[in-house]
């Protein structure tokens, strides 16, 4: 897996540019707040990618520990980590199903779909049990995911991204395939890269697995890491998740 992320550091941001960060931080910190997480309190992020979310969490006064599997990943959010903000964030290479910090958490987010990466339900007990172990009594837990009655509903399909900037043109290809006896759809990438001024293109093939979910399940596995669901709403908008929600939003707490 870290194999995969390596490659795909390189244009992760260039592929994600139009990403709403602040808007997605916004969200998560009203649910933080809503669940008595301290402003300016101690997260660890799990699955913490090039680093951009962990700078927006910073600058409302959190101190953010980020742990990420790929080395590239993490060498490219502490490359762009800003000197006003540096003592506020530390990121270091991890995996979520075992990483262990000497230290306790006011919270624990996840995400970008970092569980639905979880593709097995010993993956996503021990990514469970990570955030688990890191939490304060009574800290919040809070990730995103693919949404199971979303996706059997309105059902992935081939896309196709283009993205350029001073230097660089990628287009990428996203081709998917279903596994309904194992919750998982396959998205096979094709990332081709041009670089301006040259000819030549290079191509990058990745196969991201994805595992959608369900609340009865992440129910049972959280209960099972001695964490009480809370809340499940609609990524980003708030509302009660239904057939038309492809992300969804968990909240859990530690029990005492």
């Amino acid at each position: 897996m870290s194999v995969v992320f390596d490659a795909y550091a390189v244009y992760y941001d260039l592929l994600y540019q139009d990403k709403d960060y602040n808007t997605e931080i916004e969200f998560v910190d009203n649910l933080l707040a809503k669940h008595l997480v301290p402003k300016g309190g101690a997260l660890l992020e799990l699955g913490s990618g090039t680093g951009k979310h962990a700078e927006g969490f910073a600058k409302l006064g959190y101190m953010l520990h980020g742990v990420d599997m790929s080395p590239a990943m993490v060498e490219a959010a502490n490359a762009r980590k800003p000197v006003d903000l540096s003592e506020q964030m530390v990121f270091a290479v991890g995996d979520v199903r075992n990483v262990r910090v000497d230290k306790q958490f006011d919270a624990a987010i996840s995400l970008f779909h970092v569980a639905s990466y979880q593709i097995t339900n010993t993956d996503l007990c021990a990514m469970f049990q990570t955030a688990a172990v890191h939490l304060k009594p009574g800290g919040v837990f809070l990730f995103d995911c693919w949404y199971g009655p979303a996706v059997l509903t309105d059902r992935p399909v081939v896309r196709v991204k283009r993205m350029h900037n001073d230097t660089v043109e990628v287009l990428r290809i996203a081709e998917p395939l279903m596994h309904p006896n194992e919750n998982i759809v396959d998205v096979n990438y094709t990332v081709q890269v041009k670089q301006k001024g040259d000819e030549r293109v290079n191509e990058l093939r990745e196969k991201h697995s994805m595992r959608y979910l369900f609340a009865p399940e992440v129910e049972l596995l959280l209960g099972l890491a001695g964490m009480r669901l809370v809340e499940r709403v609609e990524w980003l908008t708030g509302r009660q998740t239904g057939f038309e929600s492809w992300a969804a939003t968990f909240v859990a707490i530690k029990e005492k």
